[in-house]
Formats: structure tokens, sequence, C-alpha cells
């Protein structure tokens, strides 16, 4: 079987580095980056950008975005600032490549639309790149609600709490990230939600400030969102950036499920060591367990090689944007807001789809 090749478009997502070092060293693949607008702020990896970052993890580097499509990628990674993945995806698509594209999926709903579009015209599968859901703890969650042992669900309670990125500044330029906190963690408990239950949001309420970092956000920094389902259950999702600059770990995740059957409470990063540096007097906290991001990529490579759609899809990626941009609504307005019934029905799942054959993907 001939290596698949992968290209990554765009260094400029911190993800970018853990998604070339697992692409790397995945046997069978070819993995080769490019990077045109990115520049080097510094001598760390977290730090690198373009070439300097690809030498680093050891990745061949295309100079610009025209020679890396050139290399006729089976697939492509996008994960560029967010107002960008448009373009990005649409390039990727009209050169045959299946995608997957960071969240969110877009910062407009007219972007998101696009894409759709794009990836179903050229018979490509895009996916989005929600790492959690693959956790084996969200597997054991969905297989108890699914066995009926939670009973019916009426109330799920989320925290996605972390760092304002010190490296990448354009998470908080709305021009760039289509917003700030709500943009960033929202969508990742909203798409677990979306796997757990299939139900569509109805309502969204949200409230937000910048009393967090408010010397160098541009953005919110914090937010509460509550959201109601077409089921009845009620989702309160706290997304703000809330971990100091000093904290050991980028942030976490928990979950909180209640049904009539019984609680679920979830912490996706909790398995730990913890300590305290002698040097230093700080905490230190290591982290173990299995890689979400290894598991979404192998789900990724797996579906790019049986050309069977993978989940999350674009049209998820639609229903937790339309989430995203409900909370920005109604942080402007003050008011609870409804999701219009045309954008749940663009974000409905469509039946399982034949694999994608060679054939029907358009010449690079």
């Amino acid at each position: 079987m001939s290596a698949l090749r992968v290209a990554v478009m765009s260094f400029a997502h911190t993800h970018a580095i853990g998604y070339l070092a697992a692409l790397a060293a995945m046997p069978g693949v070819e993995v080769r980056g490019s990077d045109p607008d990115g520049v080097s702020t510094g001598d760390s990896v977290v730090e690198l950008r373009g070439r300097d970052l690809a030498v680093a993890l050891g990745v061949d580097y295309a100079e610009s975005y025209q020679d890396l499509l050139a290399w006729q990628p089976d697939a492509v990674v996008v994960t560029s600032e967010n107002a960008r993945h448009r373009e990005l995806v649409e390039l990727a698509a009209a050169a045959g490549a299946h995608v997957l594209c960071e969240k969110p999926l877009a910062t407009t709903w007219e972007d998101g639309i696009a894409m759709r579009d794009a990836v179903e015209a050229a018979g490509v599968m895009l996916m989005v790149a929600f790492p959690v859901r693959f956790a084996s703890a969200f597997g054991k969650l969905r297989a108890a609600h699914d066995s009926g042992a939670l009973g019916q669900l009426f109330s799920v309670r989320g925290a996605n709490n972390g760092m304002l990125p010190l490296t990448r500044d354009w998470f908080t330029d709305p021009a760039l990230s289509g917003g700030g906190a709500i943009v960033d963690h929202v969508v990742h408990i909203a798409d677990m939600l979306e796997g757990l239950m299939g139900a569509a949001p109805v309502t969204v309420t949200a409230i937000a400030n910048r009393t967090l970092h408010a010397t160098r956000a541009r953005a919110e920094t914090a937010g509460l969102v509550t959201i109601t389902y077409d089921n009845g259950v009620v989702a309160a999702i706290d997304c703000s950036w809330s971990k100091p600059d000093t904290s050991p770990v980028w942030g976490g995740l928990t979950l909180d499920v209640a049904g009539t059957g019984g609680t679920v409470s979830l912490d996706f990063f909790g398995a730990a060591a913890h300590g305290i540096a002698a040097e230093t007097g700080l905490p230190i906290e290591s982290r173990y367990g299995a890689d979400f991001d290894q598991a979404m990529l192998g789900t990724f490579i797996d579906a790019v090689r049986t050309g069977v759609q993978p989940q999350p899809d674009v049209r998820v990626g639609l229903r937790t944007l339309s989430i995203v941009l409900a909370a920005q609504e109604s942080v402007r307005t003050g008011r609870t807001v409804t999701v219009p019934a045309d954008v749940v029905a663009a974000g409905t799942a469509q039946a399982p789809t034949e694999p994608v054959s060679a054939a029907s993907r358009q010449p690079a």
C-alpha cells in the first residue's frame, strides 16, 4: 500500500505542532506543511512558525500553498486562524483532497455554508477537529446513555477553562478568531452534546466579559452560555480563559450529565501526577493517558483510506457554529436568541454516504 500524503496548511494554531508530530510518526503516512505567513517569535517550539517549525519537527516543507497542493496530497489538515478556514478548505477541496478542519468550522454562517458546498461539490469529505469526543471516557458516557442507564437526560453542565495563548495573539483578535472565549471553548462541549444526544439547539442565552486579561485581550475572556435543546435538555457551559499564565497546564474540560437514572461527572484531563518544583516552588502537573489528538487523527486517516465519512462532519460543525453565533448575538442584545429553523435544518445530519471513490475526486 502506497503512503498516504497529508498536507498541513498553516501553522497559526498551536494544534498544528501536535498534529504535525503525530502525523509524521504514523506508519504509511507522508506529511508536508506550509505556513507562508508564519513568523517565528522565539526559539521554543511553541514560538516557531513556517520553515523553522517544520525543521524542528523533521517535517518536509513547501514555501507556498500552491507548491503544497502541487504535491497532490490525499488529505489536508487546516490549522489556520479561524477566519481563514474557508479559503484553505476551498483550496483543498478544489485540489481533490479530503479535509480535517480545525474548530470552529468558521467565523460566519456564510463561510460555513460555503465550506459545506465546496466539499460536497468536490466529492470530498470534511471532518471537524474535535478531539475530546475521542476520549474513552466519552465513549463510555455515550454507551451508558444509549443503553438507557442514565434514563432521560435533563441537564448538562460543562466547563472548558484554559490559559489565554501567549504565543498566538490572533486568538483574541475578532477579525481573525471571530471572537474570544465563546468561540474557542463552547464548541468542544457543544460537539460532545451533539455526539451524545443528536438533539438540535433551540435557544441560546449568553453573558460574557473581558475582566480577565483586560490589558491584552481584544475579545471576551469569560462567559457562560446556556443552551436548550429540542429534547428538553438544558446545558450550561463555562467557557472562560481563567487559568493564570503561571499555570503548569494549559487548562481542562469537565462535563456533568444528569438524567432520571443517574448522574455522571467526567474530568477529561484529570489523570495527572502533581508536585512542586524545588527550584521555584511552583506547582508541577504531569498528565498521562491516551492522546485524544492521535485518536482523532487516526480516525481521519482511516476515513481517507476507506472513503467512509467520519464524524464529526461538516454538518456537526455547522450546528456547533450556530450555537456560537447565537451566543454572540445574545451577548450583544442581552436577550435569549432562538436558533432559526433553517439554520438547524442546514446542520441536520444526513444518512451515511457510500464510500468516496478515487474516481469521484477532482484532479489536483
